[in-house]
């Protein structure tokens, strides 16, 4: 090549090379991952879903008195009211579009459970693995994630397109994934299965942005999964025929996430003296939690 050819091309090439650089740093986000918009994105958009919000709503309703005729709901005030005022946080930081009634019940299971609608059942199990307020504000936020993704609907939704249709198919387990055990021991067909999987690493991803959103340290939603995978059963940490996928997947994209959407900031809640005061009181409650 002549040295005229070389000058004149110079600029072109010095710019393709800056412009495939920038592209090789910055490549392209995730879908529903522009946090600043949360509230007012669309992450439902495409989804496979028949059933109308209201309908949703109604068929959480039923659902949740039924649900609450099996389970034993905690009564203590101040245990409730701080549960409830960490969830509302993170429903308002959030991109559920339905109110969300959130519950505590006493049981030892290391999990919250969410039915269609917008109803959220928080176990004294999760309260108490909880190493801070931050970590128990994730199991909250993976409830609300299933509540605002619609994943109960879409549930009943494919039951329907699969003739597949039972009351414990749209139960939504939340970051412990016993939910389903507790209403059935029905076998679920492979490809349901993968779906749920599916919606639970979505409630992941999307819970831990609400986390974040609502002034937390996302890093909590790590830590609590750590202390599940430190709980569960080894029989239960990979199985095809599992409704969650496996835990140590789970931290890993969860970790991922965290350092891909999530921009770091000086100061986050990580935990207050009142959760230490709460944790106290459920440890206090009789019956077994």
């Amino acid at each position: 090549m002549s040295l005229h050819l070389r000058q004149a091309l110079a600029p072109v090439l010095l710019s393709a090379a800056i412009t495939s650089t920038a592209f090789a740093q910055d490549p392209p986000k995730p879908r529903n991952s522009d946090i600043d918009n949360i509230g007012t994105r669309d992450i439902n958009r495409g989804n496979l879903n028949f059933i109308t919000i209201e309908k949703e709503i109604a068929m959480g309703r039923q659902l949740a008195s039924e649900v609450e005729r099996q389970l034993k709901l905690v009564d203590n005030p101040a245990i409730n009211e701080y549960v409830n005022r960490i969830g509302q946080n993170i429903v308002l930081n959030s991109d559920a579009k339905v109110p969300v009634t959130i519950k505590v019940v006493n049981s030892p299971e290391l999990n919250s459970v969410s039915l269609p609608g917008g109803f959220i059942y928080v176990n004294t199990g999760a309260i108490l693995a909880a190493g801070n307020e931050a970590e128990l504000a994730f199991v909250i936020a993976e409830g609300v994630a299933h509540v605002a993704a619609r994943h109960g609907a879409e549930q009943a939704s494919r039951a329907q397109l699969i003739n597949f249709a039972s009351i414990p198919s749209i139960f939504t387990g939340g970051a412990g994934g016993f939910a389903l055990r507790q209403a059935s021991n029905m076998i679920y067909p492979a490809q349901f299965l993968q779906f749920m999987r599916k919606d639970v690493s979505e409630a992941d991803y999307l819970g831990v942005q609400y986390l974040y959103k609502a002034g937390y340290d996302p890093h909590a939603a790590v830590h609590f999964l750590e202390e599940l995978q430190a709980r569960e059963p080894l029989e239960n940490r990979a199985s095809l025929f599992s409704t969650h996928p496996a835990t140590a997947d789970r931290i890993t994209a969860t970790q991922r996430n965290i350092d891909l959407i999530l921009p770091p900031r000086p100061l986050s809640v990580t935990t207050t003296a009142e959760f230490e005061s709460i944790k106290a009181q459920v440890a206090q409650l009789p019956g077994p939690h």
